[in-house]
């Protein structure tokens, strides 16, 4: 028994130094941060080499499905919703799949991105996005896998995959425009209710209730859905301002809101407020 307990530790010691042992990775991870237009993408995968290898219809197989690098499968993120050579998708996180062929390739873009490698189980509802892109021949080879950015515009790149003398480039539209219209139209609308409300709590709390009174009376004129915790600030700061009838009607507003939303917890605040300030 004692012989058992010594050779596990002495395993255990071994795996624990050998643990500690780091050495260059042969696909290393990379990640590209870039800003299309207005619009943040990031891309992260592994970057394999040729070392002497044929690429793609040996170690990459001409149409079958490749995990676009190598570990973990390629990930790629959007900000805001884009087009992927003219089709529609939505913002967030997916895996990048591709099927290379001589003279075409399928890429992929898979709302399942956590993988190593390809999926054990593919599942067409989970294709996001496809598109088919034709392929160009380098004038040299490009020893590691590469995945890049060109050909800027104000609402547009093109997302590139090289290796070996091998190019196949997807063109990505960003919504730069509309983003850009909205700022400019927010901007120039002034304040917005939600930046009166929190002004107006800001201003409470420091007992300047002048102040409050003004941004929460903005906020409640500009807010097109009326809102229980709005009415229930106003309330508080009517009654601060001496303002009783206009603390209760405030409060009453609250409370009618509230019971509709069902909330509870406002429910039994306007409530206490109202009994407090003699509301008949």
């Amino acid at each position: 028994m004692k012989k058992i307990v010594l050779f596990i530790s002495a395993a255990l010691l071994s795996f624990g130094i050998e643990a500690q042992v780091k050495t260059p990775q042969p696909s290393p991870s990379s990640k590209i941060e870039q800003v299309i237009g207005l619009t943040d993408v990031a891309v992260e995968y592994s970057r394999p080499s040729m070392k002497g290898r044929t690429i793609f219809g040996n170690l990459v197989p001409f149409d079958k499905l490749w995990r676009t690098g190598a570990n973990k499968n390629t990930q790629i993120t959007f900000s805001d919703d884009v087009k992927v050579d003219g089709k529609e998708l939505k913002k967030g996180t997916y895996a990048i799949f591709t099927k290379p062929g001589k003279e075409s390739w399928e890429v992929i873009f898979y709302s399942d991105a956590n993988n190593w490698g390809t999926p054990r189980e593919w599942d067409d509802t989970k294709v996001a996005a496809k598109t088919s892109v034709k392929v160009s021949t380098l004038p040299m080879n490009v020893e590691t896998f590469t995945i890049m950015f060109s050909d800027f515009t104000m609402n547009s790149a093109v997302l590139n995959f090289i290796w070996a003398n091998t190019e196949a480039a997807v063109k990505l539209e960003v919504p730069s425009k509309k983003i850009a219209l909205a700022s400019i139209e927010k901007t120039m609308a002034g304040p917005s209710d939600g930046d009166h409300y929190q002004a107006a709590v800001f201003y409470k709390d420091i007992e300047d209730y002048a102040k409050a009174k003004e941004h929460i009376d903005k906020a409640i004129a500009k807010r097109e859905k009326p809102a229980f915790w709005f009415h229930r600030q106003q309330s508080l700061i009517y009654a601060k301002t001496g303002d009783k009838p206009g603390a209760i009607k405030a409060a009453k507003t609250s409370l009618e809101l509230a019971e509709k939303a069902g909330n509870a917890d406002y429910v039994k605040l306007n409530k206490d407020s109202l009994s407090e300030w003699g509301a008949k």
